[in-house]
């Protein structure tokens, strides 16, 4: 019953990469899983331990790069009102606490400043903070007068 160890190391191991995600554990466990097929066809142990190698390079060797470049992924991106968080804008009109107007994205936007005692020029450069509704949240670039 040689089998039966292998579903219990690969049980173990599959466990062990619940509780650590790190994609080894559970390569390694497919492995234990490949040589308790192997036992149980009835190949000797030198068999087994070959078939639990040969399962546990190839796991770690091309599965886990491959499966940790695609969990890693691209970033995610921001679309809508979202994606001008950060950017850059003109003023177009003075931008107070309450009012004002800039052109982000080719856009005009209303827009108000982060800082309630701020009072930004017309063609000031500022960063727009966060969207509120369909204002733009700004602060200036440069130290204002």
């Amino acid at each position: 019953m040689p089998w039966l160890a292998w579903l219990l190391a690969a049980a173990a191991l599959g466990v062990a990469e619940f509780f650590t995600l790190t994609l080894v554990f559970g390569l390694l466990a497919g492995a234990a899983l490949v040589a308790a097929v192997v036992a149980g066809v009835g190949i000797g142990l030198l068999g087994q331990l070959v078939a639990l190698a040969l399962a546990a390079v190839a796991g770690l060797v091309l599965v886990r790069p491959v499966a940790l470049r695609a969990l890693t992924g691209s970033p995610v991106t921001h679309e809508g009102s979202d994606a001008l968080i950060g950017k850059r804008a003109e003023v177009i009109q003075e931008v107070t606490a309450t009012h004002g107007l800039v052109k982000v994205s080719g856009e005009e936007w209303s827009a108000r400043a982060l800082d309630e005692s701020h009072v930004i020029p017309v063609g000031a450069l500022v960063d727009v903070m966060e969207i509120d509704g369909a204002t733009a949240v700004v602060y200036p670039r440069e130290l204002l007068p």
